[in-house]
């Protein structure tokens, strides 16, 4: 993950199966964020926020947005619950999972027949605690931004940003997770459009693997990404462009 992961996570999420499956993740976020706070008031509810922001830069219909408010708030549907799924592709590649199930031991299932056949399996809740990072993190066309990265981080400094990254027609700003609307405001009085944000689990460190490794845990990675009941997937395989070609 990293930048390269960004960058890739950018050109997928351009297709249309992908978009289709982003609106029902996203839906989730904002049931889940009402869910947690009882309430659907964006100023004082942080999760909220962030999903609703997310619902805008997918062009999800405020219908559905609509409707996903209130399921959190009670009204219709199963109850969803957030779970967390932790475990280790091959070559010990560690893979961090958000999950929102009205169905865990479906959700649970899944995983697990996931990394029985594409290798490795799940470990217990923790396991992964000092592998991954919580950040807040931007995503920007650098053709879309109106000064130099080094302005953009004078802007930004006062937020505690950590750093701004540019990488094949990117720019990717990550800071403190508390500090996610400020930047988001921020960036939107400076008129910067953001293609993607949210609160991500950046990898410590990256696992190098064979390319007979990495096509499977890409595999992986895929089916985990494609199920509907698993919001985002992390992981600390290292990018290799020439195994991806």
């Amino acid at each position: 993950m990293g930048r390269k992961w960004n960058n890739i996570k950018m050109k997928k999420a351009a297709t249309d199966k992908l978009r289709s499956q982003n609106y029902t993740k996203v839906l989730r976020e904002v049931t889940m964020a009402v869910k947690k706070s009882g309430h659907a008031e964006v100023e004082s509810n942080f999760a909220l926020k962030i999903a609703l922001l997310k619902a805008r830069e997918y062009n999800v219909p405020k219908d559905n947005v609509d409707k996903a408010i209130k399921k959190g708030l009670g009204d219709g549907g199963a109850a969803i619950e957030e779970i967390n799924y932790e475990g280790y592709a091959l070559d010990g590649v560690a893979v961090f999972m958000e999950a929102a199930t009205d169905n865990p031991t479906r959700t649970v299932g899944n995983i697990r027949s996931y990394f029985n056949k594409w290798g490795g399996g799940l470990g217990t809740q923790g396991c992964l605690q000092f592998v991954f990072e919580r950040k807040a993190t931007f995503a920007i066309k650098q053709e879309n931004l109106p000064m130099s990265t080094d302005d953009l981080m004078m802007e930004l400094i006062d937020f505690g940003i950590d750093d701004v990254e540019t990488e094949e027609g990117f720019v990717t700003v990550k800071g403190p997770v508390e500090a996610y609307g400020d930047i988001y405001k921020k960036l939107e009085e400076l008129k910067i459009k953001v293609e993607e944000s949210g609160l991500e689990r950046l990898p410590l460190n990256t696992k190098e693997v064979s390319k007979e490794s990495y096509e499977k845990i890409q595999r992986l990675l895929d089916v985990l990404e494609a199920d509907d009941d698993i919001l985002k997937v992390y992981h600390n395989l290292e990018w290799n462009e020439s195994f991806a070609e």
